[in-house]
């Protein structure tokens, strides 16, 4: 919760800037780790939610791997106190510079998405002199029912292996030299609220199990992936956690001794974070109001990109509740933050908080009209 207090020492800043309540932080971080290792479950936090340094070295503090998409978040997070042997490189596109440097670096594992990238790295780690540990990242057609845009697990999406190309990619697999297998992963999409997908995701995988271990393949880690959703509607709720992970413990076969490993990001992050906003003009329409902020769709991408929903909270007024389109300053009608807003009557320079920025927020920043790429601050510091 953004308190008067807060909103007082907030507005000694210029805006806009992202607000993360570290407190907050720590009390999700206790909460999901905590659930995890009850289940003796490993968490992998998902680097691309949120990769600000102050964050990452929170979060490393839990003990959390790292779960990376590109080079540069391997060697970010590794710098942020994340183990080597403990971050994960997944990604459908990884180029050759990034795959010596995740080798030199000594990762725990390399999520290989197909028959070529397997060969490649084969080549790779073998012109290094190394061994390089993967896993197949399988795409095991199931539906997600979440934004069309974040699903990643069905056959039409460019992610992971297909189940109808499985046979020929470990046939691939039991003849190369400079790579060692250490299990599967999977990754069926984002801000997912309907955890009965889980449970089908978890009958696709005792499927996959049987038929590796027959082929002498048994894995000895599983990543499920992550995307557990949050509730854009009421920020101060804390994700299901012992929910989630009780699908799987309930689901998976009980034969089953692999390692289980998640990868959570938004469900981590997105609570604690908020785009500070101050109110630059508020503009009559034919049909609406517009409140139009000093933020725009470079500070938070989402809901031009998704059409995602963010609560939307006037800090400093009290005044009689209307509907506005809150908008930024971008030229692009697409800058909107959401129509039909209830706000308190709102005027030149109210603080606008938007909500549950604290996953793809600040990593989706960009200069896009030349603008400045917003501060961030912290509840510890202010």
């Amino acid at each position: 919760m953004i308190t008067k207090e807060i909103t007082d020492k907030l507005r000694n800043h210029e805006t806009p800037l992202y607000y993360y309540d570290t407190d907050m932080l720590h009390e999700i971080l206790q909460v999901a780790s905590g659930e995890a290792a009850i289940r003796g479950y490993h968490v992998h936090y998902a680097v691309k939610a949120n990769f600000n340094p102050v964050i990452m070295k929170i979060i490393a503090g839990y003990g959390f791997g790292a779960d990376c998409v590109s080079g540069n978040e391997v060697t970010h997070a590794i710098d942020c106190g994340f183990p080597a042997e403990q971050t994960v490189f997944a990604g459908v596109g990884k180029s050759d510079r990034e795959i010596e440097t995740a080798l030199e670096l000594g990762i725990k594992c390399f999520n290989v998405e197909s028959a070529a990238e397997l060969e490649v790295i084969n080549e790779i780690a073998g012109r290094m002199g190394k061994v390089a540990p993967v896993a197949l990242r399988i795409n095991p057609n199931v539906e997600a029912h979440t934004i069309r845009h974040i699903t990643t697990g069905t056959d039409e999406n460019k992610f992971g292996i297909r189940i109808a190309e499985l046979n020929k990619v470990t046939n691939i697999l039991k003849h190369l030299d400079n790579v060692r297998y250490r299990g599967i992963h999977f990754h069926i999409g984002s801000q997912i609220t309907d955890l009965h997908v889980y449970s089908n995701l978890c009958t696709r995988i005792n499927e996959l199990w049987s038929w590796l271990k027959k082929r002498d393949l048994e894995p000895e880690d599983i990543n499920v992936g992550g995307g557990l959703g949050i509730s854009y509607e009421d920020p101060e709720r804390f994700p299901a956690f012992a929910a989630y992970f009780d699908v799987f413990r309930d689901h998976l076969d009980k034969r089953i001794r692999s390692s289980i490993s998640f990868e959570l990001g938004r469900s981590l992050t997105a609570g604690c974070g908020s785009l500070i906003s101050r109110v630059l003009f508020v503009k009559p329409g034919a049909s609406e109001t517009f409140v139009i902020l000093d933020a725009g769709m470079t500070d938070l991408l989402r809901p031009a990109l998704y059409h995602a929903t963010h609560r939307i909270e006037n800090l400093t007024s009290e005044g009689t509740v209307k509907k506005f389109t809150v908008v930024g300053p971008i030229c692009e009608t697409t800058d909107t933050f959401g129509k039909n807003i209830p706000l308190p009557d709102t005027h030149r320079g109210d603080m606008i908080a938007i909500r549950s920025a604290g996953a793809y927020g600040e990593v989706m920043a960009s200069r896009y009209n030349m603008r400045s790429l917003p501060p961030a601050l912290f509840s510890h510091d202010l």
